[in-house]
């Protein structure tokens, strides 16, 4: 029996088998959770063909996590398929990679830093209240980060929302934790998905990991990621809330 038996959970920005929220899903299912996905416009057909390979097959969720209608609506959404949730899974973010990423942080515009905040980290708030009629106590939420304690090369104005993001994730734990309801996030090491593949230079990444993570690195493999991530899923941790859980091969432990 898996540390996930009879538990339901939501993975929201599943597009490609690279991506952790993918892996996620997968070892999710394996764990014995009944899963689904989300994801929107034109990534939405991507999702639902990659979807085919897990086995059970997920039901795919259109959602927006900027449009108000599409969170007011999710819960209906989701109901057609289950009754409660146990975990949600926020695997969200983008940043404008011509303007906001790649040593551009001194002049990208306005607007297209307000977008970077509000997928990437407002998402992580507005999805949980849009979740939270199907929760209840013991349930957990759960967000993906690249530690944002410090600045990164090339990573400008998706490290600052990042920062937002656990930021709202420790809001969110103070908030609900009256309900039972727990919220962390998973700081992953440099991983070859398509988000890493936006941010120009990001190969740089790789090298700092290479040289400096003290278990290693490999940017290739999800498990270790998406395992924390199911960790935090589990019971196993009930009493652990507003947490940043580094998988990141120990590298934010060392120095230069």
């Amino acid at each position: 029996m898996g540390i996930l038996e009879g538990k339901t959970v939501l993975v929201a920005g599943v597009t490609m088998n690279t991506s952790i929220g993918y892996r996620v899903a997968e070892l999710a299912a394996e764990q014995g959770a009944t899963v689904l996905v989300s994801n929107f416009g034109r990534a939405l057909s991507l999702t639902r063909r990659i979807v085919k390979r897990l086995d059970p097959e997920p039901p795919v969720i259109e959602l927006d996590v900027t449009n108000d209608e599409h969170l007011a609506g999710l819960a209906d959404q989701l109901r057609q398929h289950v009754d409660h949730l146990d975990g949600v899974v926020h695997s969200i973010a983008f940043a404008n990679p011509e303007t906001a990423l790649g040593g551009k942080f001194l002049t990208t515009p306005a607007e297209d830093v307000k977008t970077a905040i509000h997928v990437s980290a407002y998402s992580l708030v507005s999805l949980a209240m849009a979740c939270r009629p199907l929760m209840g106590r013991g349930g957990s939420i759960v967000g993906l980060t690249f530690d944002a304690r410090q600045s990164w090369p090339h990573y400008d104005w998706m490290g600052v929302a990042k920062s937002a993001l656990e930021s709202s994730s420790r809001y969110l734990a103070r908030y609900l934790g009256p309900d039972g309801i727990r919220s962390n996030v998973v700081a992953a090491g440099p991983l070859e998905t398509i988000a890493k593949k936006a941010i120009p230079g990001a190969q740089d990444f790789n090298d700092i990991w290479g040289t400096r993570a003290p278990l290693g690195w490999d940017e290739r493999d999800l498990d270790p990621t998406a395992k924390g991530v199911v960790a935090l899923l589990s019971d196993w941790l009930p009493a652990t809330s507003g947490e940043m859980l580094h998988v990141d091969g120990g590298l934010h432990s060392t120095g230069a």
